[in-house]
């Protein structure tokens, strides 16, 4: 309902208004197009300025406060990444809180500890070199502390993986991918 029809009527109880009169209705119409103006610059705001919900400059304006900017292809994908940056803080050097905010590259992340100040990072559920990998990789070892030597660990299909999941090449023609997409479907 428009805040023209809602003043409308607010005031037709009273009896005391023509709101179809020229002079009511103009007023009325005024003042409701002035207050719906507000009402969509005020559900904006209020959209932005949450990471929850924010879509648009919300989400830019929050990157802009990081040294770098997430790789992110959505803005859900921004958000979640965005959020992961606003968790890191001074106690944030375990592997647990490292994994909590090690998404903030901009997609899911994965650290191990692998020896002695040393760690590999993995992404799971993406085949080969995620776009966008040094970016990620500035970004990395900004949440990790200096002192460790990081192993990256990229996954690529093997013919192995193939002969696991398809019994046969037609299985995998029937589905008509492409070797992203492939590679996708098996991991």
């Amino acid at each position: 309902m428009s805040y023209t029809q809602f003043l409308k009527e607010l005031l037709r109880p009273l009896g005391v208004y023509d709101l179809n009169a020229p002079f009511n209705a103009g007023e009325l119409e005024g003042a409701g197009e002035a207050l719906d103006g507000v009402e969509e610059t005020l559900e904006e705001d209020l959209r932005e300025t949450s990471l929850a919900t924010a879509e648009g400059w919300g989400l830019e304006r929050t990157a802009g406060l990081f040294v770098r900017r997430p790789v992110a292809d959505t803005p859900r994908a921004l958000a979640a990444a965005l959020a992961a940056l606003l968790r890191i803080g001074g106690d944030s050097f375990t592997l647990a809180a490292v994994n909590d905010t090690i998404s903030g590259c901009g997609i899911a992340a994965k650290v191990e500890e692998t020896g002695v100040e040393r760690v590999t990072v993995s992404f799971p559920g993406v085949a080969g070199v995620p776009a966008g990998f040094d970016q990620m990789k500035k970004i990395i070892e900004d949440i990790l502390p200096p002192h460790l030597e990081i192993q990256y660990f990229f996954w690529h299909l093997t013919w192995k993986e193939l002969e696991e999941t398809f019994s046969c090449w037609q299985d995998i023609e029937d589905l008509a991918l492409n070797w992203e997409e492939l590679e996708n479907h098996v991991n």
